[in-house]
């Protein structure tokens, strides 16, 4: 699982201790889990690219080694219709301490969950799922797992969730693709075990679950110091 362009973005990565969210979103790629359509532009005419080639709306994304937390900082713009707004967004984001560039990409909707996992020193990767988004530490709403799970795993964590009803289709509303949320659960799984002590956490977070697919919105891989 581990071929030798995950190698190359971890250790390169190492320099500042965590892998920047393009990197990430392309090691998930790589593994088989779904992220937006989105370019690293080092440039503005790479993003005006992008969003001429693939439509506006478009989202950009700050993308530094000193920016951990983009939403903490205003780092994160949505909803962009146009490329002044998308050129005032690039100059902006540029600015930053550190900037690599910007992430641009394409919207996604969905009910927003968290995926994630910690190596534990004593019990290794453990896997955690719930509902996600800014709200997070609000809702506090998670099932956790050792590392490796299986599909029976997945199931009993999505029903162990206060908010299973929300997923499963709640007055009305479409319910999420599961098997969708469980084949992304599995290759995180597989990630995770593969990597091992090679990284300290994963967080996949919002991963946005819809009725046709599960889609990772953000993701942030710390490295070990």
């Amino acid at each position: 699982m581990l071929n030798t362009e995950i190698l190359e973005i971890l250790s390169k990565s190492k320099s500042w201790g965590w892998v920047l969210e393009p990197d990430a979103k392309r090691i998930l790629s790589l593994v088989g889990i779904s992220v937006p359509p989105f370019v690293w532009a080092r440039n503005l005419e790479e993003a005006l690219q992008f969003a001429e080639e693939n439509g506006y709306p478009v989202v950009a994304k700050v993308v530094s080694p000193e920016v951990v937390h983009k939403t903490e900082v205003k780092g994160v713009a949505l909803g962009i219709d146009n490329k002044i707004a998308l050129a005032e967004a690039f100059h902006r984001f540029s600015a930053f301490d550190g900037a690599k560039g910007v992430l641009v990409e394409k919207p996604i909707k969905g009910i927003e969950m968290i995926i994630g996992a910690k190596i534990d020193f004593q019990f290794g990767p453990v896997i955690l799922m719930g509902m996600g988004g800014t709200g997070v530490e609000i809702y506090q709403d998670a099932s956790l797992r050792m590392a490796p799970i299986t599909p029976e795993d997945a199931e009993s964590m999505l029903k162990g969730l206060k908010a299973h009803r929300l997923l499963e289709g709640y007055r009305g509303a479409e319910p999420i693709d599961r098997d969708a949320l469980t084949r992304v659960l599995m290759a995180f799984s597989d990630l995770i075990m593969a990597l091992n002590e090679k990284v300290s956490s994963i967080d996949l977070n919002p991963v946005f679950c819809s009725a046709k697919t599960c889609v990772v919105g953000d993701a942030r891989i710390m490295l070990p110091s």
